[in-house]
């Protein structure tokens, strides 16, 4: 077992005290919006060994499959897609012969991996997940008088259904409507609120992307999206090709260890329209929870698929012997609340409290956790290669 010290991402949508509070750290009053544990390139966690001395964490694990991020948002996240496999690879592989810098701003396919990822929340955590069905874009689009909605409930009525959906963020995104149009039909949408009208919280979530995403695209697509709110202690999965944007608030994030994003708005990053329509997948949010699997009382493990799992244990002095977590093989650890001792099967002992970070091999065998506090561990469930997940109860 190894404690890691953590690589952060400082993008602007990030907030500026949670993570450093979650960090137990001073916040310096710049936006933190990830941290990240893993062994991607673009943000490589360090083990630190027992005499202090850091080094690259794939010294020990190699290059892990999966990773974990504490996410921290204050302001909305791009509108985007994450690719499928074929996608990634096809992606990945044009852009190297093109010779574009993996640092580039108009670089999309930074790595060849499809990006799964599920979210775990640690605070109330907003985010828009998947498409409204056709009857409800419809209900949401006819009560704002103005011509763009006009002419967007007559295309849906026209084509309707996924595909229909499909062609009208294409078009939206393709050819953007004017920031002055925008905003009127913003104000269409305050006009609604005013009345005491909302649909599933379609006007209300226009009004806030404005505040800070005045004239943006992406105020009207997300006109299109379901919005979801998960409490601590859930979870939801985004599949690939599932367009989402994460809104505000703390959360966990596993995922297999990928940073390729197709962007379609709220952002000043680059937009790939054409990339980003033929990745789009059919989905909502109703399809997007992860109900956990309860062991021993004291562990939830959410197992989305084959490619990641993670598993919240909570222990105290009312298990004296400690909790055993479940899985083996490479795992990722974060304590979110308290103070634990994680102990392998040697013995050894790993101190923990909120926001530490640590890394665990197979030779470790199964871990321990004692003390009275919270470990998020993030793994790749047994069985996947044959795809016969195993059964932890």
């Amino acid at each position: 077992m190894f404690a890691l010290s953590c690589h952060t991402q400082n993008y602007a949508w990030g907030s500026a005290d949670a993570i450093p509070g979650f960090q137990r750290q001073l916040a310096s009053g710049n936006p933190v919006a990830e941290v990240w544990m893993g062994t991607h390139p673009l943000g490589t966690a360090r083990i630190i060994d027992a005499e202090g001395v850091e080094r690259p964490l794939t010294e020990v694990s190699g290059d892990l499959g999966f990773m974990m991020k504490v996410i921290a948002a204050a302001r909305p996240l791009s509108i985007q897609v994450h690719p499928d496999g074929d996608r990634a690879q096809a992606g990945f592989a044009a852009e190297e012969a093109a010779g574009i810098p993996l640092d580039a701003p108009h670089r999309v396919f930074k790595d060849p991996r499809p990006k799964p990822e599920m979210v775990y929340a640690l605070s109330t955590f907003d985010t828009l997940v998947g498409l409204r069905r056709t009857s409800e874009i419809v209900r949401v689009l006819r009560n704002l008088e103005h011509p763009l909605t006009k002419e967007l409930t007559e295309s849906l009525l026209d084509a309707p259904g996924f595909a229909g959906i499909i062609r009208l963020i294409e078009g939206l995104v393709t050819t953007p409507p004017a920031a002055e149009v925008v905003g009127e039909v913003v104000a269409e949408c305050q006009r609604a609120l005013d009345s005491g009208l909302d649909i599933k919280r379609a006007y209300a979530t226009a009004v806030e992307l404005a505040a800070t995403s005045p004239g943006d695209v992406g105020v009207i697509i997300a006109l299109l999206m379901n919005r979801l709110t998960l409490q601590p202690g859930e979870a939801a999965y985004l599949a690939t090709g599932i367009i989402h944007a994460h809104l505000s608030g703390l959360c966990l994030e596993v995922m297999v260890s990928s940073d390729n994003v197709l962007r379609a708005g709220l952002t000043t990053k680059h937009i790939d329209a054409e990339g980003l329509v033929q990745c789009l997948e059919e989905g909502t949010s109703r399809a997007a929870r992860v109900e956990p699997q309860v062991v021993n009382y004291s562990t939830d493990v959410f197992i989305p698929g084959h490619e990641f799992a993670l598993s919240v244990t909570q222990s105290s002095p009312a298990d004296p012997a400690g909790v055993t977590l479940p899985a083996a093989g490479s795992r990722l650890l974060v304590c979110t609340d308290g103070a634990v001792a994680v102990v392998n099967a040697r013995g050894d002992i790993l101190r923990l409290q909120r926001g530490d970070a640590a890394y665990a091999e197979d030779a470790d065998g199964a871990l321990r956790v004692l003390g009275t506090g919270e470990v998020a561990q993030a793994f790749v469930p047994a069985g996947a290669e044959t795809g016969q997940l195993f059964d932890l109860l």
